[in-house]
């Protein structure tokens, strides 16, 4: 059998027997950064979690078991911190499933999880998650991820900027990029393939920095070199909120005439808290978001649940984490052991399901959720005012794109 060996400076021993289940509670494996700097993402994979296995047991359970919650910090996701928390949540023999938003950079883990046929469901760092699973799909056939290829973050942007550059929503200055980016697997994989879409689009890349991954509290030496030469297109590809926060209101000390596009991070509910109103009209996208429009019920459902429970609307994996605890229930349902594990993750991959996200339905060759207008589509949003409005694609928008103030658009 063909496959990468990416354990190896984590070796794990984890007991292969399959689980007892000697009592009718199943437990529900999270792996989240709940400490360290992404620890709001790590806060809303549990909350979303525990929403669902709440609401699971308030209705009687599934297939005769109840479920509870069981937590592995991978705090800064390094690869010992990852394993260490993998380790525990594996050895245990009433764990009826992990999952994630994301743990490690690198999805390294995923072998983890396929060499104990535990089902793993995770929402992020796809080109990881492909990369590694198409070398042998059935190996991973207990592993699957609800979003869906992350080429429409590289090539995704240009389209829709020039869209609106066309269509006289964007008075854009130029057609010149500067991009900034940090050094992890996930932001620097966007940043060189949106580099080279708008290079090939005919644009000018007039800066392409990548600064160490981590607490960036100064941004303030790149944004001197844009304010000499402002590039039409301002990119930030950093996720971490904290990051992106202090990059943005730097930004507004002396913003120059360019549209800020942030990748993901102002999708996280800290970034605004932090922001407030320096981040009117800034754009971001996502790709397995929340599609909470009134042509998909399910999320204004799932988004009605979660701030009804904690106070505010979910971020991305708030909503992510609920649904993947439900795709687990619906497989539970149909195969009826929690120990048949093969069975729920061959039920899993075989699922169509509506989420919150969009419909959900597995690409079988790489294991990804399937992307589309009939799947889960790439979602470009604004901040405007303090709310997010969903623009593109046009048939699911709640609004329309502005000129940011900055920009002279109106105020």
């Amino acid at each position: 059998m063909k496959r990468r060996t990416l354990i190896a400076s984590a070796a794990m021993s984890v007991a292969l027997a399959a689980p007892a289940f000697a009592q009718e509670v199943v437990k529900v494996g999270v792996l989240a950064p709940v400490s360290g700097q992404a620890a709001a993402d790590g806060q809303e994979m549990v909350n979303g979690a525990q929403l669902a296995v709440d609401e699971l047991n308030e209705n009687g359970g599934v297939a005769g078991y109840t479920f509870e919650i069981e937590v592995g910090d991978v705090g800064d996701g390094s690869a010992d911190s990852v394993a260490t928390a993998a380790r525990r949540l594996l050895s245990d023999r009433d764990m009826g499933i992990i999952m994630t938003g994301y743990a490690s950079g690198s999805n390294f883990e995923i072998e983890l999880m396929a060499e104990q046929d535990m089902p793993y469901l995770i929402s992020a760092n796809s080109a990881q998650t492909e990369e590694i699973v198409t070398e042998d799909p059935e190996f991973f056939r207990t592993v699957w991820s609800l979003t869906p290829s992350f080429d429409g973050y590289e090539t995704g942007v240009l389209p829709v900027v020039e869209s609106l550059a066309e269509s006289g929503a964007l008075e854009l200055p130029s057609e010149e990029i500067a991009i900034i980016s940090s050094d992890n697997p996930y932001s620097k994989t966007i940043a060189e393939g949106l580099a080279s879409s708008f290079e090939e689009g005919g644009w000018t890349i007039t800066q392409n920095e990548l600064l160490p991954f981590g607490e960036i509290n100064d941004w303030r030496g790149f944004l001197s070199q844009v304010r000499q030469d402002p590039p039409g297109l301002l990119v930030n590809t950093d996720y971490l909120p904290g990051n992106a926060a202090t990059f943005m209101s730097q930004f507004m000390e002396d913003p120059t005439n360019s549209l800020v596009f942030i990748q993901y991070a102002p999708s996280v509910p800290e970034f605004l808290e932090l922001t407030q109103d320096d981040s009117s009209g800034v754009v971001y996208n996502l790709l397995g978001g929340i599609l909470n429009t009134p042509s998909n019920p399910r999320a204004q459902e799932v988004v009605g649940k979660y701030q009804e429970a904690f106070g505010n609307e979910p971020g991305t994996y708030g909503a992510a984490l609920y649904e993947q605890v439900m795709l687990y229930a619906d497989a539970l349902e149909a195969v009826g052991d929690p120990a048949e594990r093969v069975a729920i993750g061959e039920w899993i991959g075989n699922a169509e399901k509506q989420t919150a996200m969009g419909m959900l339905k597995f690409d079988p060759e790489t294991h990804l959720a399937v992307q589309g207008d009939d799947g889960i589509p790439l979602q470009f949003y604004q901040i405007i005012d303090g709310e997010r409005v969903l623009f593109s694609p046009e048939q699911y928008a709640t609004g329309d794109f502005v000129q940011p103030s900055w920009m002279g658009g109106e105020e």
